[in-house]
Order: structure tokens, then C-alpha cells, then sequence
């Protein structure tokens, strides 16, 4: 059963090594970032899964002990995935290493880690049903989710100016801070993939997983400092 879940971008320049000179613009979003991942520790899961947008090819499963590298983003660091000893073969996705920086930062060693990825076209109906399929795998499980809204804010943002991208976000921050899981559900991927909102198939994964466990949720922070929204959520 889900009994904590924590959401939070995916942007490697939430790590301040990668970020640089830039790091302080993103100080705050980093900051509630790891309240987010504060609240799983207190929920005290028996299991933490780690979700990111990938590519089809970078669906996992990835082991606890699976190193995340930043040197694809210029800077010779690398994370293992929760407290354990390194994991032999492979490493984790872009969205996935930054999940599991998250966690190194709060010193995680509460519970069972793996990450898995999602890929970002999967359908809504696969992607509640991972969601069923992960929240029953044991009696307390936790999710840290990561994922980007559109990447459409600005004539700057990667996908350029689109003006269905405020209100895509808006009501994405607003099922995150409510916890609305029929609102993320309802979320279309037509959309969702011309705004080249990453996000969405995990958040959906999280929906599914949250059906029937009555959580709450708050938003923690919303923003969009390069064009793309950014939100961090908490649900408990």
C-alpha cells in the first residue's frame, strides 16, 4: 500500500556541481525538493521506489546500489542509489540520478530502494496499473517521482512558446497539491507530449498507486526559472 510520496523535477541542474555559477537561482526549488523526500523518511516505508521519465530503452528495474554519473553533463560525480554497496553493469538514467542524488543528500537508509523508468509514452491505462501493481508489492511502500512539466513557458524554453503550457502546468500543480488523483489520471498524453511535459506518465503511475490509500497532499513549490514547470509535492 502507498503511504508517502514525494514529486520533484528532474533537472540535472538540481545538482549544484552541475548547475555551477547557476546554482543559486534553483536554491529554493532544491531546498523543497528535500523536504519532500523528508516526508518519505517519516512515513517509514518498509520499500522507497524511485520513478523518472526515461526512453523505452532505460525502463530497469535498477537495483539499490545503482550509480547515477553526471559526467554526460560535464562533472565527474557519481551517486549510488540508496546506501549500499555499488551495483555492477549499468547506470541510471539522467531523471533517475538526480532521484537518487536526492536521496544522498538526506542520507537515505530508511528502507529497500529501487528505481525504475517510465517511459514517457506509455499509455494512461499501463501507467495506473504499474501504479496498482507497485503500491501492492509491500504492506508500506513510499515513491519518490520525479518529472518536468511542459518545457513550452518561454520563447526560450527548450520546446519554444506554446500558449497551452501555463494552463497544462496550473492544473498539474494543482492535482500534485491536492493529491487529485482522477485529475492526474485524466491527464492527456496527446497534450502532455506536444508540451514535452515529461512528467506525465510518472505522475500517472503515481495516481494508480494511490488509488484507495487516502492521502493528502501540498505543494511545496511551483515555478518555471527556464521555461519549464517545475513542481515539488508531498503527499502523506
Amino acid at each position: 500500500m502507498l503511504v508517502a510520496a514525494a514529486v520533484s523535477p528532474c533537472p540535472p541542474l538540481l545538482v549544484p556541481e552541475v548547475a555551477a555559477g547557476a546554482a543559486p537561482e534553483l536554491d529554493a526549488l532544491r531546498a523543497a525538493c528535500l523536504d519532500a523526500v523528508g516526508v518519505l523518511a517519516a512515513a517509514r516505508p518498509d520499500r522507497l521506489v524511485v520513478l523518472g521519465p526515461v526512453d523505452e530503452a532505460g525502463r530497469g528495474p535498477y537495483p539499490q546500489g545503482t550509480i547515477g554519473s553526471f559526467r554526460g553533463f560535464g562533472v565527474d560525480l557519481e551517486v549510488p542509489l540508496g546506501a549500499a554497496e555499488r551495483a555492477p553493469d549499468r547506470d541510471l538514467p539522467p531523471s533517475l540520478s538526480v532521484g537518487a542524488w536526492l536521496l544522498s543528500r538526506t542520507d537515505w537508509d530508511d528502507a529497500p530502494v529501487e528505481a525504475l523508468g517510465v517511459a514517457q509514452s506509455l499509455p494512461r491505462d499501463r501507467c495506473l496499473a504499474m501504479g496498482q501493481e507497485i503500491a501492492a508489492a509491500a504492506p508500506r511502500v513510499a515513491l519518490l517521482v520525479m518529472g518536468d512539466g511542459s518545457a513550452c513557458r518561454t520563447v526560450k524554453a527548450p520546446g519554444y512558446f506554446d500558449e497551452r503550457a501555463e494552463a497544462f502546468d496550473a492544473g498539474v500543480a494543482r492535482a500534485l497539491g491536492d493529491a487529485d488523483i482522477a485529475a492526474l489520471a485524466a491527464l492527456d498524453e496527446e497534450p502532455a507530449a506536444g508540451l514535452q511535459a515529461s512528467g506525465r506518465a510518472c505522475w500517472q503511475v503515481l495516481a494508480g498507486a494511490a488509488r484507495g490509500a487516502g492521502l493528502s497532499g501540498r505543494l511545496l513549490r511551483e515555478e518555471a526559472p527556464y521555461g519549464v514547470g517545475y513542481f515539488v509535492a508531498a503527499w502523506s
